[in-house]
């Protein structure tokens, strides 16, 4: 009964023309009937604590650095949509299901958290798309070049002295 009252509730709402789509009017996203802000208010009683922030402090310069420190001290680092245990696009999954399926140690940044750090990203890798993943320093390439070096045997090769062995299939 309650999943049948769900649903008239469901199909109720999804009758309304702002829920059947996305729409952007004045700073607010309207889905699926929901109204999500997309603008941070100015208002003068906001405290800071509750402003929003980089995660990545700093200027150009320094974000380059963290970049090449993230690259030179992490074995596996992969900057992607989202993080390792919740991707927010389907190639970041892709690339983290083939990092864990030889156990490797998988470093990240979630490029959606900071715009400048992800161009400070693709001006280090001279790449243009997401997720970018680094193996012992070396740029190798996005999602379908992982899914390529895993299928030939080339990334069990370059990880191998990097990571437990392969979970079975």
């Amino acid at each position: 009964m309650a999943k049948l009252l769900s649903n008239a509730v469901l199909k109720g709402i999804t009758s309304f023309p702002a829920a059947r789509s996305s729409r952007n009017v004045l700073g607010s996203v309207y889905q699926n009937g929901l109204k999500y802000s997309t603008t941070v208010p100015s208002d003068p009683d906001t405290h800071e604590d509750f402003k929003p922030t980089n995660k990545v402090q700093g200027s150009a310069a320094s974000l380059k650095d963290v970049v090449e420190q993230d690259v030179k001290e992490n074995p596996v680092m992969i900057y992607m949509k989202g993080v390792p245990d919740f991707p927010q696009c389907g190639f970041s999954s892709l690339a983290v299901r083939v990092l864990k399926h030889y156990n490797a140690p998988i470093s990240a940044r979630n490029i959606l958290e900071d715009p400048e750090l992800k161009s400070a990203v693709k001006a280090f890798s001279h790449w243009p798309t997401f997720p970018q993943i680094f193996i012992k320093g070396e740029f190798i390439g996005g999602s379908d070049i992982i899914l390529n070096m895993h299928q030939s045997g080339e990334l069990k090769e370059k990880l191998k002295d990097i990571s437990a062995s392969p979970k079975s299939e």
